[in-house]
Order: structure tokens, then C-alpha cells, then sequence
């Protein structure tokens, strides 16, 4: 048995959720883009799957057309609400129709549906974390390597204490430094960019979801500052593996073009 997998599932139920939305104002239907031949809702599903880490993996979607093509494939799938506006009020009505079946997790992991690429490795590194129960949320990030991904608001950067519990989310540059340029804090390695994996308790899900938006995650527009502002601890792990995510159609010839290098 995987030693990951002997060391905390025996005592830990683990959910993965894989939320699946049609409606994208840049890309609509993108889960059903095809990347060489499939669709990509059923990359990520294969990956997270195949991982091993999971006691079961739910792609949840609102959409019929993304259920049947899930479905067909042999992959679990529950429809959700139109009304979710975001992909942990999805994973929160999955759990809540999961456990009314009689079905109990412990954690439960957010899997973004536009990430083809997803590695077994990040999915190890955001439930290292949960192995302690004081750990309430997880995720992960990445040490920006050029001034393009430090300078995108696209690229959501992350600041942790000396525990590596997440101080702030921000689209800016965090921190600035004022005494250095951004060639010099990129070559130290003061920036993190945050990747979109998240590990919840299974109680911290359903608490988070009933909290008000407050007032800086609409000013960024992150959920996660919500979060962080009513006292919730994000345990932040550092991965090596980098995420790429599909925004618009012409992402899907880059994750095709890393497919065919991994071949």
C-alpha cells in the first residue's frame, strides 16, 4: 500500500470533489473542451483517481451535459445547483447529499475542473497538512520564478508566517519591497504564487460556506480572504510542481503540448 495512504486514510475518510460549472464568461462549456480526443473534466478526473489518495472522487456539476459524459466514462457525478457561485458551495452541497445517503468524510479535497495537469504530488502535498486535526485548512504554492507571473493579477500571490499559515491573498505584488527591485526579490525568492487546491475539514467546509462575504475578498475578489478574516487558519504547503490551468482555448494547446513531452 502507497505509504501516504497507510499512514493517514485508515484513520481519515477522504473526499475529492471535482467541481464542474458550464457557464465561464471567457470559455463557456469549457470541462467538455476536448484536449487530443477527451474531454477535460475527464483528464482531471483520471488523475485524481488514479492517485490512489482518495476513498471517492465526485465530479459536481450543474450541468446535464457535463453529468452524462462523466457518467459514461464510469466517473461518479452529482448535479448541484445553478445557484452555486463558486466551487466550494458546490463541494459543500456534495457533501451535505453525501451525507444524507449515510456517507461520512473527514476532509475533503477541491479539485479545480480546468486543471488537466493536476499531479499526484500536489494532490499528496495539500493532505500532508490534515494528517494533524488542528489543521483546519489547506493548499499550496509555488515560488514565482519571472516578473510575468509576479506581475499578473491573473496569478494570485500568497503571504505565510513563519508556520506557513497564509497572512494574505492578493492579485498585487506581495510584500513590496521597497529597498530592492523585483529582479532582486524574484532571485530570493520573496513571492509565492498560489495554486487553486484546497484540503477543508469536513465541519470547516460547511462553516466557511455560511460565512457573509466580507470586505476585502470583494475587494480582491477571493474567497479565501473571508477566510483568513474570521480567524480560519490556511496551512500553506510549497510545491515544486507548477499548476497550469486552462482560462481560455488557447491554454489548451499548451497542456496539450506538455501532454505530448510527458508521452
Amino acid at each position: 500500500m502507497d505509504c501516504f495512504k497507510a499512514m493517514d486514510t485508515e484513520k481519515k475518510r477522504i473526499l475529492a470533489i471535482i467541481p464542474a460549472r458550464w457557464a465561464s464568461s471567457r470559455f463557456p462549456g469549457k470541462p467538455l473542451a476536448k484536449i487530443r480526443g477527451k474531454e477535460m473534466i475527464l483528464w482531471v478526473a483520471k488523475r485524481v483517481e488514479t492517485s490512489n489518495l482518495f476513498d471517492r472522487v465526485v465530479i459536481a456539476t450543474d450541468s446535464r451535459q457535463i453529468y452524462v459524459v462523466a457518467k459514461a466514462e464510469g466517473y461518479t457525478a452529482i448535479m448541484t445547483s445553478e445557484d452555486c457561485s463558486c466551487g466550494t458551495e458546490r463541494c459543500k452541497e456534495v457533501l451535505t447529499i453525501l451525507e444524507e445517503s449515510g456517507e461520512k468524510y473527514d476532509v475533503v479535497v477541491n479539485v479545480q475542473g480546468d486543471e488537466p495537469l493536476i499531479s499526484r504530488t500536489q494532490l499528496q502535498q495539500v493532505l500532508l497538512p490534515m494528517r494533524e486535526d488542528k489543521t483546519q485548512i489547506a493548499t499550496l504554492c509555488k515560488v514565482i520564478e519571472d516578473e510575468q507571473t509576479l506581475l499578473s493579477p491573473d496569478n494570485v500571490k500568497v503571504v505565510m508566517n513563519h508556520n506557513g499559515e497564509a497572512i494574505y491573498f492578493s492579485r498585487s505584488v506581495v510584500p513590496y519591497n521597497r529597498e530592492t527591485t523585483l529582479e532582486y526579490g524574484i532571485a530570493k525568492g520573496y513571492y509565492y504564487k498560489h495554486l487553486g487546491l484546497y484540503a477543508y475539514r469536513a465541519q470547516v467546509l460547511k462553516e466557511i460556506v455560511d460565512l457573509y462575504p466580507s470586505e476585502l475578498e470583494k475587494i480582491e475578489c477571493l474567497e479565501q480572504l473571508r477566510w483568513i478574516e474570521n480567524r480560519y487558519i490556511i496551512k500553506v504547503g510549497i510545491t515544486t510542481d507548477d499548476s497550469v490551468g486552462v482560462d481560455s482555448p488557447q491554454d489548451l494547446q499548451k497542456v496539450e503540448e506538455i501532454l505530448n513531452r510527458q508521452i
